[in-house]
């Protein structure tokens, strides 16, 4: 039958994602609006999302964080510019995401020493095949995929190249081993559910220290430039940016970290993406014709949760479409490169008893177009 309960938040996109709960654009702090970002005030507001950002994720000491252009996308190709080329790379791929990196290595870098470990979607290749005297790049969670690092046991504390993960839906969502992640990105529209074209670049001081000491043999735009006379561009990571930020973006983050702080902290909201998670599991061990995309639950992602159904391929686009009409869940649809199915976040944003409310939709869109 019809269900008669519909989410009170039907937003189940995997980026841009959901606001928080109780979000109010108009509760918003604008008075950096119409200011400089170079002002007294504007610089306040960028300071603050640097040392709030890392003080909530509790990053160690003498690692720096900093706002770059471009999203996570912008803050992966930033690193990859500026930090590789000096050792042999190893790049780790399992989605859409990941398999861009390895194009821009091989194909724009040109890079010649590189070895790339490929796994389909819903699976990870094998991280022990990882040689720690290279570069290594990977993402934590495959966004498209479902798939995530389990842990990071299999990176080694006295690597001698340098670690560059791309966290963008992982960050505030999962167990982040920062001593052995010299690089990490992630962008403000994923976890927290703010706005987009602004991303997180995290160094450690072995990244800071092969910016000193190496520069790459390619030119390197204005928008990449990390160093100015062999060291650290300082500022970039108190808040003066590379380029002029939204203040009005700038404004909805400081909202979102704010939340995060008043819910308690970032491990409550990684506890909140687990339970919806395990509220989803619930729904598919009694639903035959639903399959977790990453059937091992060890690697299954707590943020964008991919299934496959029983169904062909036209008939799930009918089911999103008739789930989106009835206004019971927005943009569940898999990835454009990903196979056939549904996604679904189960970030913190996302209330429980919406993914509750929502799920029996499912059930119901299913027999519809079945």
């Amino acid at each position: 039958m019809k269900p008669s309960i519909k989410p009170k938040n039907p937003n189940f996109s995997s980026g841009p994602c959901s606001k928080r709960p109780g979000y109010d654009v108009n509760a918003l702090d604008i008075s950096t609006l119409g200011r400089s970002h170079r002002s007294t005030l504007g610089k306040m507001a960028l300071a603050k999302v640097c040392s709030q950002t890392a003080e909530l994720l509790g990053l160690p000491e003498g690692y720096r964080i900093g706002i770059v252009p471009g999203s996570d996308t912008g803050a992966m190709e930033i690193a990859m510019w500026g930090l590789l080329g000096q050792r042999a790379v190893d790049v780790f791929s399992w989605e859409s995401f990941g398999q861009g990196w390895i194009t821009d290595i091989t194909t724009q870098l040109k890079l010649d020493n590189v070895r790339t470990f490929v796994a389909d979607y819903g699976e990870l290749p094998d991280l022990n095949q990882a040689n720690f005297d290279n570069d290594v790049i990977f993402t934590w969670n495959g966004t498209t995929s479902g798939a995530k690092v389990p842990n990071g046991n299999w990176i080694d504390d006295n690597r001698a190249g340098l670690t560059i993960c791309d966290a963008t839906s992982a960050v505030f969502a999962m167990e982040m081993p920062w001593e052995k992640l010299d690089v990490v990105t992630f962008s403000w529209q994923k976890v927290l559910g703010s706005e987009g074209a602004h991303g997180m670049l995290i160094l450690s001081p072995r990244a800071v220290e092969r910016l000193e000491s190496y520069s790459p043999p390619w030119p390197l735009p204005k928008l990449f430039r990390l160093t100015s006379k062999g060291k650290l561009i300082e500022g970039i990571f108190r808040g003066e940016t590379i380029n002029t930020p939204s203040m009005l973006c700038v404004a909805d983050y400081l909202d979102a970290l704010a939340w995060i702080e008043s819910i308690g902290g970032t491990q409550k909201a990684i506890e909140k993406s687990e339970a919806n998670l395990a509220a989803i599991e619930a729904f598919v061990e009694k639903t035959p014709w639903l399959h977790f995309l990453t059937k091992d639950k060890a690697i299954r992602s707590n943020t964008s949760v991919c299934f496959t159904v029983d169904l062909e391929p036209e008939k799930v686009k009918q089911m999103v479409k008739l789930i989106a009409d009835e206004g019971a869940g927005f943009d569940i649809g898999a990835y454009k490169d990903a196979p056939a199915g549904l996604r679904i976040w189960a970030g913190a944003t996302v209330e429980q008893t919406d993914i509750e409310a929502m799920l029996p939709w499912l059930e119901w869109a299913y027999h519809q177009v079945q």
